[in-house]
């Protein structure tokens, strides 16, 4: 039996659907950074990236780590697994949708 929160998984689709979001995992998955770095590449304030890093941490894709007075970020890649699985369920194959 595949095993994933579905309220989980619509918070994981919904912080997909913004591209500022995708664009910041896409940046940082492979290492740690501190709140303010996602802003540089964008043409956006300081508190916007922050709502933005906040619906990931909801999402649980980004862990925000306190470390003396810098907050940084890091990448889970957790909840893709279970949008994964989810997904998997439902591959195609020719025309039709085989339900798993």
């Amino acid at each position: 039996m595949v095993k994933y929160s579905l309220n989980n998984l619509e918070t994981v689709f919904s912080a997909f659907s913004d591209r500022a979001r995708r664009a910041i995992l896409r940046q940082s998955a492979n290492r740690k950074y501190t709140v303010t770095e996602p802003a540089l590449p964008f043409n956006i304030s300081l508190p916007a990236i922050s709502k933005h890093l906040r619906v990931l941490e909801k999402a649980e894709l980004v862990i925000q780590e306190k470390e003396g007075r810098i907050r940084r970020c890091r990448f889970s890649a957790r909840p893709l697994q279970d949008a994964a699985l989810w997904i998997e369920n439902y591959r195609v194959s020719g025309n039709k949708v085989v339900i798993a």
